[in-house]
């Protein structure tokens, strides 16, 4: 859904003469506003719906900074840092600032915070992994997978546990704990299969990148 929202948040931006990167602060000001109330404030049902709403409006935002630099004749290397650089940092303070909350505010087992560190280290791995997979193919002439896009519906259907946008959603629970740690659980389990799976796939296709950029000498 972040897609769809972030086309009307483009327009809006690009009507009122919003640069690019000015819609990457305004979707980092949402973000990390979400990520804040995590860690500061009490949870409560109407946290959680408020935390929700900043990280998914950040969400849509974040995909609208793009939409925006291809209405405005295209972007820059520099607006593309500046998207993947606060995507770096929202990726590993979003659970960082969950640990922080179940600390402070929840009744759960000290041993559980292992859950969101776990988290953070393999959201940043993944995220890190692909990252350095489209860089790699670029030097080798391979467009990204952005770029080739492919799939289809049911491969998106698969990997929702892993979507950032759904993940988003399990802070809907937050205001009750008991039931928001089983949810957090399954996700983060979902997100370490996925890394571990796509870790050995990536790593395959690099090899096999490898070889044949050595068989081409």
């Amino acid at each position: 859904m972040n897609r769809p929202v972030g086309r009307v948040f483009a327009a809006l931006a690009y009507r009122i003469g919003l640069s690019p990167n000015g819609v990457t602060a305004v979707s980092a000001v949402f973000t990390f506003s979400g990520i804040l109330v995590l860690a500061l404030v009490a949870p409560g049902w109407w946290t959680g719906l408020l935390v929700w709403l900043l990280l998914a409006i950040g969400y849509a935002l974040d995909s609208a900074d793009g939409q925006v630099a291809r209405l405005q004749g295209g972007g820059s290397l520099a607006g593309e840092w500046l998207d993947h650089f606060i995507d770096a940092i929202k990726i590993v303070s979003l659970p960082i600032a969950t640990a922080i909350g179940l600390f402070r505010f929840a009744d759960v087992p000290t041993s559980y915070l292992l859950v969101p560190l776990g988290f953070a280290v393999v959201a940043t791995a993944t995220f890190f992994g692909m990252i350095l997979n489209d860089l790699l193919k670029s030097s080798k002439g391979i467009p990204s997978s952005a770029q080739s896009g492919g799939g289809g519906a049911l491969r998106s259907v698969i990997l929702l546990p892993v979507d950032y946008g759904i993940v988003c959603l399990v802070y809907v629970l937050w205001g009750w704990s008991t039931v928001f740690v089983y949810a957090y659980a399954f996700f983060f389990a979902a997100a370490l299969a996925f890394c571990l799976l796509a870790a050995v796939r990536w790593f395959r296709a690099m090899r096999a990148l490898g070889n044949g950029a050595a068989n081409g000498r």
